[in-house]
């Protein structure tokens, strides 16, 4: 899978492409934040070798991290991709996001998703792709629910667990 071509997307406000380790000052900087990283599995990060880590276990990782851009700053707003990607049938991965404070409540996240979420589909051939979330993070349950996700029963780990099927 590591040599599977990931696009870059371009959303109005946003290019997306996949990280690097050139990134590692961005993404410190992004994951620093404690509201970016609270309902996360990882802490705010505080040293440039800690962004490398998270770059590269993406990079290793089964799977993509694209990092957010806004297409007129040409900043890091936020990460989104795939990880657990299994192939075998069903193939499923799972879907995981975030975003900076500063740019909270601007529907971002609502226009970047769809495109994302349609690759999995068409482009990895995904069946089912999941996302967990905390049971106090609101914003991310309505978002997932909006993008036509079904909250599983079942929790993971004290997560909410929802499921999105290809049609």
């Amino acid at each position: 899978m590591s040599t599977f071509a990931f696009p870059e997307i371009q959303t109005p406000r946003v290019h997306l492409r996949l990280l690097d380790l050139e990134d590692a000052a961005e993404i410190l900087e992004h994951f620093a934040d404690e509201r970016v990283t609270r309902y996360m599995d990882i802490d705010a990060l505080r040293t440039l070798d800690e962004a490398r880590e998270v770059i590269a276990f993406h990079v290793n990782d089964s799977g993509c991290r694209w990092g957010l851009f806004g297409s007129t700053s040409g900043k890091l707003i936020g990460t989104c991709g795939y990880h657990r990607w299994r192939v075998d049938a069903p193939a499923t991965a799972e879907l995981g996001f975030d975003l900076g404070h500063a740019h909270w409540g601007r529907g971002i996240m609502q226009e970047v998703l769809p495109p994302v979420l349609a690759f999995g589909f068409d482009g990895m051939r995904l069946a089912r792709i999941e996302a967990t979330a905390e049971p106090e993070n609101r914003r991310s349950i309505r978002l997932l629910e909006r993008l036509g996700f079904e909250r599983e029963t079942a929790l993971r780990d004290g997560l909410l667990v929802f499921h999105r099927d290809s049609v």
